[in-house]
């Protein structure tokens, strides 16, 4: 069991520094498609979330855990629940930049659906997700070998899930990021069926103005997985633009 967040340093070169944050029951290795195709313009960081019901208080403090972790960094890449991390992060100065991939900062981004995200808990343990949920998820076929990249499937990541998703309905939301200089992008799939495509318009309303949005056809939840290349195609200008900040290091 993980107790605390666990990083990868995937990139050793002179670009960014960025963090790849995973969902509310992914992992971290789902993404390192994209930090391969990253690599070249960034230094991504994988995170693996901790495990178990004290790591699991909401994401302001997995964003706290995530921060004594890894320190500040240049950018975030967050994907789905990650986005509300990010935001934490972003708030707290310790990211200049935040990619969204299918993502919201607050409930309120996803209409109604922002209601349910509680029974995703009871969803991963009673729904017991495997192959089918994640190509529902994924909107394509997933290898057998790889859908644990996508959903929870061992019980202590299913109980994990339970307990951080019941934690998002007690917790204070995420600071607006409109009015602070952070540099966004929004890339989100037409195909999501977990976080709907208007749920970029209504995120976007709470970015700085002028936030970039790129929607994918054909593509599902978890674009970072299913079209890393596309991502990092769409990702690769604006981490250009993110220059590392004075006396940020490479963590060990």
């Amino acid at each position: 069991m993980r107790r605390v967040v666990e990083l990868t340093e995937t990139g050793r070169g002179p670009g960014p520094r960025v963090l790849l944050l995973p969902g509310l029951g992914a992992r971290g290795a789902g993404f390192q498609a994209l930090a391969e195709h990253l690599s070249a313009v960034a230094r991504p960081v994988l995170v693996e979330y901790p495990e178990g019901t004290l790591a699991a208080r909401g994401a302001g403090e997995l964003a706290r855990q995530v921060l004594a972790a890894a320190g500040p960094v240049d950018a975030v890449v967050a994907s789905s629940y990650g986005g509300m991390v990010a935001a934490h992060l972003a708030a707290a100065g310790a990211a200049r930049g935040v990619a969204f991939l299918g993502s919201f900062t607050r409930p309120e981004h996803l209409g109604l659906r922002g209601h349910l995200i509680p029974l995703m808990g009871p969803i991963a343990v009673l729904g017991r997700p495997g192959p089918l949920t994640a190509a529902l998820a994924s909107w394509k076929r997933i290898p057998a070998e790889r859908v644990p990249e996508v959903v929870p499937t061992t019980s202590l990541e299913r109980m994990t899930t339970l307990h951080r998703a019941f934690a998002v309905r007690g917790e204070l939301p995420a600071p607006e990021l409109r009015k602070l200089p952070v540099s966004c992008v929004c890339i989100q799939g037409d195909r999501d069926v977990l976080v709907p495509s208007s749920t970029m318009a209504r995120l976007a309303a709470s970015l700085p103005p002028g936030t970039p949005q790129h929607l994918l056809r054909g593509v599902g939840h978890v674009p970072y997985f299913t079209h890393p290349e596309e991502c990092a195609r769409l990702l690769a200008p604006w981490l250009a633009a993110l220059a590392p900040a004075t006396g940020v290091e490479t963590a060990a």
